[in-house]
């Protein structure tokens, strides 16, 4: 058996960890810690830099490539006549260039198929920016419901106290039997047991707290629901039209449709300019330009089974904007609901609570007059619990719901709300990359100046 000491300290430290700092972290506060500390958002702009840069590889394919060669040869030969071993030397350098004049257009098909897949993996972006924002909310909201629950179960154990005592002291002067006593003492050991179970639900909301956000949090502050439209239909309409995860999938079915385009442009002709320059040790120079288009006759079906390929990823692309379509609608739906369900609860609550405490007080008040036993207080004070224990939970199940809506719609961004933040610029890194700069050049320099400082970073 625990001893009550024991309990006493453990909960004596989980109300130290509950206890709140001097101010109170408010929910803007918290979502903004989320938005810089996150290494989820970094990691996905990571790859949305990576994405960037398939553009200007793309790009690069269209521009003239040009290559040097040094090469130097020793040759032995033994004449047949003489035996004489002779050996020469010979040292070549040599530039080459070529260039794509045509290629059926695939190489520009190639650019527009990796800038729909940059706006797509924008989107992503955007889609994670709101998981992570939301993760944030339920964290933050989860974290100050479970510290209300551990007051409220540390104020249910001082009641049950005071009517142990109560019916102990009613019990020395004969007015209630010993049952009374032991009602009181087992309603005492499970508020106890409850209480330590609040304390380790709290303690589990501090740790996702952290995870989610980057830091351990302080006191929390008042948050009131997001403002968010009234009409449940105008929210779908302006989901579908809005939200990343449909966006992203809109750009990923065009990338497939351009990637189809290009594989059949593979059937084409293509022609090229080649041309190299070469000079020996003995500065003997060459140089050849010219010509060469071809295509191809036959490769055992390859080309074909490719196309074939390309146009079941696109089909299958199609099929994912419209699952993604119902997703979308069926997220703002169920986020609605559950909005509409705290709301309720909350009025409801608000009932419950006002009749269970005029019910305790009353209650408490005909035991002292002897009219009423302690299991009848007990049960009083524990329907009072339940009430205060279920508007707690309902105002923390409206904020998160409403945060809910906002990103069903695509609108939990830091943009949209204004968080105090300095925002990841998604076309900055593509409108330094987007025409293919070499290292040398001034855009080339101030690309290694940008990943330099956001390695530090």
């Amino acid at each position: 058996m625990i001893k009550r000491s024991a309990i006493a300290g453990v909960a004596m430290m989980m109300t130290l960890i509950a206890a709140p700092a001097v101010r109170a972290e408010t929910l803007a506060d918290t979502l903004t810690a989320a938005y810089t500390n996150s290494g989820l958002l970094d990691q996905n702009r990571a790859l949305l830099r990576a994405a960037d840069e398939n553009v200007a590889q793309s790009v690069a394919a269209t521009l003239p490539v040009i290559n040097w060669a040094m090469a130097t040869n020793r040759t032995y030969n033994a004449a047949a006549q003489t035996s004489a071993l002779q050996d020469t030397t010979s040292t070549t350098a040599r530039i080459s260039g070529s260039l794509t004049l045509y290629d059926g257009g695939a190489n520009r098909l190639a650019i527009d198929s990796q800038k729909e897949i940059v706006l797509s993996t924008r989107q992503s972006l955007r889609g994670i920016e709101q998981d992570v924002l939301l993760r944030a909310v339920q964290a933050y909201m989860n974290v100050r419901r479970e510290r209300e629950f551990v007051e409220l179960r540390q104020n249910n154990q001082r009641l049950i106290t005071q009517e142990l005592q109560a019916a102990r002291d009613r019990f020395d002067v004969g007015e209630v039997t010993r049952t009374d006593v032991s009602l009181a003492q087992a309603r005492l050991a499970g508020s106890q047991s409850l209480l330590a179970a609040a304390q380790g639900n709290l303690a589990q909301s501090i740790a996702e707290y952290t995870a989610a956000v980057g830091r351990v949090p302080s006191g929390s502050g008042a948050a009131a629901p997001a403002p968010v439209l009234q009409s449940v239909q105008d929210a779908k309409a302006f989901a579908l039209r809005n939200h990343p995860a449909v966006l992203q999938v809109q750009h990923s079915v065009a990338a497939a449709e351009l990637a189809v385009q290009r594989g059949e442009a593979a059937l084409r002709p293509s022609l090229s300019l080649n041309s190299f320059v070469a000079v020996d040790d003995e500065w003997n120079e060459s140089a050849q330009i010219g010509l060469s288009l071809g295509g191809p006759i036959y490769n055992g079906g390859a080309i074909a089974s490719q196309i074939r390929q390309l146009q079941a990823n696109r089909d299958a692309s199609r099929a994912g904007l419209h699952l993604a379509l119902l997703g979308v609608e069926q997220r703002v739906a169920n986020a609605y609901a559950a909005l509409q369900v705290a709301r309720a609860s909350a009025q409801a609550s608000d009932q419950q609570v006002s009749a269970a405490r005029i019910a305790f007080e009353g209650v408490r008040e005909e035991a002292s007059l002897g009219s009423r036993t302690t299991l009848d207080v007990l049960n009083a004070e524990q329907e009072l619990l339940d009430a205060q224990a279920n508007r707690i939970a309902a105002d923390v199940d409206e904020v998160i719901a409403s945060y809910s809506v906002l990103a069903a719609m695509g609108l939990l961004t830091a943009e949209h709300l204004q968080l105090p933040v300095q925002q990841y610029d998604v076309s900055a890194y593509y409108n330094l990359v987007n025409n293919s700069p070499v290292a040398a050049s001034p855009q080339g320099e101030a690309l290694d100046r940008v990943l330099e400082a956001l390695s530090r970073d």
